[in-house]
């Protein structure tokens, strides 16, 4: 992977940890493409959160800094397989929920945006 590549999806993903530590649904949006979704599984049920929906629901909660929550967030892979598609796999937490997010990545017009998130929740005590 070419350094400004690599670099370009690492400026991607901190935007992404930032809007989802702070709260900003616009700085979020500013990194996933308009038609991406989120999906999980809910105790065995696939569901599809379109990402109008998501970003509601980030604008309407208390943000993760207003709260005070521990913020620790990583890059834990990134896949290039193609000059304009990435997977990367991070970590992020909002006590006591801890995610797993793989994140879909396509360079749309020299930009790495979120095209598909697909993620995993552990609730800790």
């Amino acid at each position: 992977m070419q350094p400004d590549v690599r670099a370009a999806i690492e400026q991607t993903i901190q935007t992404y940890f930032d809007g989802l530590y702070e709260g900003n649904a616009d700085k979020l949006a500013s990194v996933f493409h308009p038609g991406s979704a989120l999906t999980y599984d809910n105790a065995g049920t696939v569901l599809v959160w379109p990402l109008a929906d998501w970003l509601k629901a980030v604008r309407e909660r208390p943000s993760p800094q207003a709260r005070g929550l521990a913020r620790d967030d990583a890059i834990l892979l990134i896949d290039q397989s193609g000059p304009t598609t990435a997977l990367v796999k991070v970590k992020c937490q909002i006590p006591p929920r801890y995610f797993t997010d793989y994140l879909n990545l396509l360079c749309i017009g020299g930009q790495w945006k979120v095209a598909q998130k697909v993620f995993a929740t552990e609730v800790r005590n």
